[in-house]
């Protein structure tokens, strides 16, 4: 069986092409999976609404259902239509992003059951990286979010060519993982020191 490759590619990472941020959003549109660029990894996702894509996902990762994926948003302002944000999460999220951050909040109706934990939180990211957020706010809804543990497109093809539907080549990254930050309750925790600077909240 011959081996099939997604759609790679290239995208500017300063100035990203519409029109090829367009070809991959309707790739998310038919329910198929990507893998692109944020400012903390390459990340493999799909619409938030796809319950197929997101299993896929899970089978590729080997991660248990009680361990939901983040997914990405464009702004502050989609982040309040599928999470509770409180005034002092707002003004938190509003010095730290876009940036390499994770913030878990508790999640809104329009957040599907299979990206919930069993407490009703989601994680969050609105990350610092030009493709990423162009491609959220064309697409018009959040993409799931999860890293593909590869550094360059051309690696990513390889692992998981044969489940992805396009690939972006946004340059070289150096995968390190976002900070991870709780302000459930109003009481910033901590989960995972990453690339974001978490002083403030110790």
């Amino acid at each position: 069986m011959k081996k099939r490759y997604p759609l790679l590619l290239s995208i500017n990472p300063d100035n990203p092409q519409q029109r090829l941020i367009h070809r991959v959003c309707e790739v998310l549109e038919q329910g198929g999976l990507i893998a692109y660029p944020t400012d903390t990894f390459y990340g493999i996702g799909c619409d938030l609404y796809n319950k197929k894509g997101i299993q896929l996902i899970y089978r590729l990762k080997n991660r248990p259902l009680k361990k939901p994926f983040s997914f990405i948003c464009d702004s502050l302002k989609e982040v309040s239509r599928y999470a509770k944000v409180s005034n002092f999460a707002y003004k938190t999220m509003k010095r730290l992003l876009p940036g390499p951050y994770t913030f878990i909040l508790e999640g809104t109706r329009l957040v599907p059951k299979i990206m919930l934990t069993k407490r009703k939180t989601v994680g969050i990211r609105v990350p610092d990286n030009k493709i990423c957020l162009a491609l959220v706010r064309t697409f018009g809804r959040p993409i799931i979010s999860t890293s593909a543990k590869q550094s360059d497109a051309r690696a990513i093809q390889e692992v998981y060519g044969a489940y992805l539907g396009a690939v972006i080549d946004g340059g070289p990254l150096y995968p390190e993982p976002s900070s991870v930050v709780s302000l459930i309750g109003d009481k910033p925790e901590v989960i995972r020191a990453g690339k974001g600077d978490v002083s403030m909240f110790l």
